[in-house]
């Protein structure tokens, strides 16, 4: 059995308390432009539907970690909901080819009041970089093979390839601070970052309480934390029931929680105001490792033409949502288009049935398809934070799987819970277990490359040459220029029924008592508290 590992398809799947929480934004003058008043000195309370675990920044990919880090630690730059670069860590940036340079800001301060500085930056991504330390957010946000030097207060990035999207990519790379470095094991319970909270407390399962920085003024283009309305602290209650936490808001006890199931109809009928973010809600792994049924090309195109994906969205989305369009959705997308749309093999109960017989699988007098003497039978895992909509939704790709003559295994997890056996175990063939980010580079290491036991977050075993081609041409191109080739790579995993996207669906974000903006993540400069 391979080592657990905090995984950063975990971390950026659907945890709908901490990913795409997004909501208006308002002045800096006391008013929030509607004809309310911000008041100081209060806390704002969020609701996570799943407790963060471990908290090093850049040791664990769990979503609500990630969102909880938003609140302790900074990233070198940030990106608004526009896509433009804005200035955080660093006060200006060059991407020159292979080379990235940082003009790390002055004046900035760590939480225990050291001074941050370009060294610090330095150690960050040496460590990232190193596999050795297996952080999950190494070939995601911080390009694989990358170095960095610094040399008074600018740090030089080297890159071992382009990279389209790397500033998009250090957006989400957290700063942690030297006293943070070397106690990397005090990071699990303890916050040593620059940002604009510290934690206090945290009790896990229950809740987690930061108090405000009052002297800090670096935030993505110069936010500071004496803008009126800023929360004097902030408490993330985990609250796993959406009805719970549905109730918790309309009675005032929480100001945010984030709503998929049915519970959103009732919000909005008390006019409780909601902003809305696409997500990727439905997507299908097949676990290509050696020993599993789905490693057959024709088993994993079988068990895809047996599912009617249409009626599925509308199942798992509660008739919300939309067809999936593509692996990389979240605002601000660095490429639009669909390239799910004609390539994803359609439903075909009899074109199943052949793909198998014509693989050798017969069925016995059971009707159960068989090989070899075993049966044709598949360990099927789904996201239990999906909701009712996603376990009906698995309800009825079991019986259609089970209708073509394959023994199913079905099992609801928590994400926590899926972590040990997606990365862990590997005692799954299918899975459900989206991915919501918003640049297509940032999920290449879980579609290509290394697997797990050599290292790679390519936890499925994938292996696609034309997906790795495509993604090689994509990459020597800049930014949005390579998206007809992002498009390309895309399409050959689905006709190839690689991994299956197949709902899309708007995440409502319920708010009361407050204003906030979010690029993914929640920012914490532009939360105001109402009078």
């Amino acid at each position: 059995m391979r080592p657990v590992r905090s995984s950063a398809l975990l971390a950026l799947s659907l945890s709908v308390a901490a990913v795409g929480l997004t909501a208006c934004g308002g002045s800096d003058d006391g008013s929030n432009g509607a004809g309310s008043t911000y008041a100081d000195g209060k806390t704002f309370t969020l609701a996570s539907a799943t407790d963060p675990g471990a908290l090093d920044p850049q040791g664990s990919a769990v979503s609500a970690a990630l969102q909880l880090g938003r609140f302790a630690y900074d990233s070198l730059v940030a990106v608004n909901l526009d896509g433009q670069v804005q200035p955080q860590l660093a006060k200006s940036w060059k991407v020159d080819g292979k080379t990235v340079t940082f003009e790390i800001g002055s004046g900035i301060t760590c939480a225990d009041g050291s001074a941050f500085d370009a060294q610090t930056v330095v150690d960050n991504i040496t460590y990232v970089a190193n596999p050795a330390n297996k952080s999950p957010l190494l070939g995601v946000y911080l390009p694989a093979g990358a170095t960095a030097t610094a040399s008074g207060s600018t740090v030089t990035v080297t890159l071992a390839a382009p990279s389209p999207f790397v500033l998009n990519g250090m957006a989400n790379l957290p700063m942690v601070c030297e006293s943070g470095m070397k106690d990397r094991a005090g990071l699990k319970d303890k916050t040593a970052g620059t940002g604009p909270y510290t934690l206090k407390e945290g009790v896990p399962g229950d809740h987690y309480t930061y108090a405000v920085r009052k002297d800090y003024a670096w935030g993505p283009n110069g936010a500071k934390t004496s803008a009126p309305g800023t929360p004097a602290s902030i408490e993330v209650k985990i609250v796993s029931n959406e009805t719970t936490a549905a109730n918790l808001l309309t009675s005032g006890q929480i100001n945010a929680a984030s709503i998929l199931g049915p519970d959103a109809a009732r919000l909005t009928a008390a006019k409780v105001d909601a902003e809305k973010t696409e997500l990727l809600i439905g997507e299908q792994w097949y676990n290509h490792g050696d020993g599993h049924a789905t490693s057959d090309p024709a088993v994993r195109t079988a068990l895809t033409q047996a599912l009617d994906v249409a009626e599925l969205q509308k199942v798992i989305t509660s008739n919300t949502g939309a067809p999936a369009k593509g692996l990389a959705i979240l605002a601000p997308a660095g490429c639009t288009g669909d390239s799910v749309k004609g390539n994803v093999p359609g439903t075909d109960t009899s074109a199943a049935a052949a793909a198998l017989q014509g693989a050798g699988w017969a069925k016995g007098s059971d009707g159960i398809y068989a090989k070899d003497g075993k049966k044709l039978t598949v360990n099927f895992l789904y996201d239990s934070v999906l909701g009712t909509g996603g376990s009906a939704a698995a309800e009825l790709a079991v019986k259609a799987w089970t209708g073509l003559g394959v023994d199913v295994k079905s099992k609801g997890a928590s994400t926590t819970d899926l972590q040990p056996i997606l990365f862990g175990t590997g005692a799954w063939d299918i899975a459900w277990e989206p991915i919501n980010v918003s640049t297509p580079d940032q999920v290449v290491p879980f579609y290509s490359g290394p697997g797990l036991k050599d290292g790679g977050m390519n936890f499925a075993s994938i292996e696609n040459a034309g997906y790795s081609s495509s993604v090689q041409t994509a990459m020597s191109k800049s930014g949005a220029e390579g998206c007809p080739d992002w498009q390309a790579a895309e399409g050959s995993l689905f006709k190839a029924a690689d991994v299956v996207p197949f709902a899309n669906n708007v995440l409502q974000t319920f708010h009361k008592g407050a204003d906030f903006k979010v690029t993914g993540w929640i920012e914490p400069t532009s939360i105001r508290m109402l009078g």
